[in-house]
């Protein structure tokens, strides 16, 4: 009878020696570098290309440095009045009460007036089309008693989408020393409202909105430049922040997402973010690696029926490259090998580092190909048999 406190003993000797041969055998899974990063600089002081779909990051300067954001930040916002939606805590035709604290906040404004009632729906394309400051504190006092308790649940949201640099002092990104986000996290946001919220997205294209007889415009240059594709989101200013932009456009089935901070001007935001969108549809491509399903790699299994099992990704590999720029690409699956039966099909393994010149490395979790069931308990005594020789040899 096998006896497990032995085999439990043994197991990491005989993975070391499964290691080294697997050590042996990956130079197959890598492919040399061959491409050199693209050169590409900004006059913006912090900012990121995304391709929404892979998730890649084809440009990166100062990602993760904490900014305020301005503007921007009014996607929370709006990313909250959506979630309270779907969860059924709110609709757009409830009406929201304005206190004279909304009434009297300054910077851009819907023009909301002190005691009336606001559709939800108006507050919406007010907080995103108009940039008013004034409807996202309607907003945060409706859902949350308060600004400074709607800012703490932004921050409580963020943090469970993934948000990991990004903490909220109030809902319209006026200055405070506590209110920063990075440009990294805009970028998450930004996908997460489009992932999330298909039906709500359309409004960040929406060049206009009336109300209260105002007519004002949406302050994103690019809607208005005749930059192919460009469909959202939404710009920020202050004179602390400088200029800064969240932008995303799909082209021929590809989308990217642009969030760009600091920079000097209006026309110096309008230029830079045309240009890097240029840059991202021009010099990069989309390509499958692996498909859903498809074996990657073969890991042992300790004492099971089956001596392997495949390593599958739950769903299609791609990554975003330079074109051309294929040959270049690394791969590298990392798992504890042997893996102990019984083995679920779909049981997470291991993960699948894929790398390319000049960019961060995208990591994706590969799962079992199928089910290994506990080996007899013959076979167990026959695996532990075979141990002790190779352990000897």
């Amino acid at each position: 009878m096998t006896d497990p406190v032995l085999a439990r003993r043994l197991l990491p000797l005989f993975a070391m020696r499964c290691l080294a041969l697997l050590a042996l055998a990956m130079p197959g899974l890598v492919a040399p570098a061959a491409a050199q990063p693209l050169a590409f600089e900004t006059k913006a002081r912090a900012a990121i290309l995304l391709d929404h779909r892979t998730g890649s990051v084809l440009f990166a300067k100062e990602p993760d440095l904490r900014l305020p954001p301005a503007s921007m930040s009014k996607l929370m916002t709006a990313y909250m009045v959506f979630d309270a939606i779907r969860a059924g805590r709110l609709s757009e035709d409830d009406e929201l009460p304005v206190s004279e604290t909304a009434w009297r906040t300054g910077g851009s404004k819907m023009f909301v007036k002190v005691g009336d009632r606001v559709r939800v729906g108006d507050l919406i394309r007010g907080v995103i089309i108009q940039s008013g400051n004034d409807a996202c504190v309607v907003i945060a006092e409706g859902l949350a008693g308060s600004e400074a308790g709607f800012a703490r649940q932004m921050t409580e949201k963020a943090r469970a989408i993934g948000l990991t640099g990004s903490n909220f002092a109030n809902s319209n990104g006026l200055p405070d020393p506590d209110h920063w986000m990075t440009v990294r996290d805009l970028a998450t946001l930004a996908r997460r409202l489009i992932v999330d919220f298909p039906d709500y997205y359309s409004i960040y294209g929406e060049e206009e909105f009336t109300y209260q007889n105002i007519r004002q415009f949406s302050r994103n240059p690019l809607l208005r430049s005749g930059v192919p594709g460009v469909d959202g989101l939404k710009t920020g200013h202050t004179e602390e922040a400088g200029y800064g932009l969240v932008a995303s456009a799909q082209r021929d089935g590809r989308r990217i997402i642009l969030v760009m901070a600091g920079l000097g001007s209006e026309k110096e935001r309008a230029q830079e973010s045309a240009r890097m969108l240029e840059f991202g549809f021009r010099e990069f491509e989309e390509r499958v690696l692996f498909r859903a399903g498809q074996s990657v790699e073969q890991a042992q299994v300790w004492l099971g029926e089956q001596s392997t099992v495949p390593l599958v990704p739950a769903d299609d590999v791609a990554m975003t490259v330079p074109r051309g720029a294929a040959p270049g690409l690394t791969m590298k699956a990392a798992w504890d090998d042997p893996v102990p039966a019984p083995v679920a099909k779909g049981q997470p393994l291991a993960n699948l580092t894929v790398s390319a010149p000049g960019q961060e490395p995208v990591v994706v979790p590969l799962v079992a190909g199928a089910d290994v069931p506990e080996a007899s308990w013959f076979r167990r005594i026959w695996s532990l048999g075979m141990f002790y020789v190779w352990s000897f040899v």
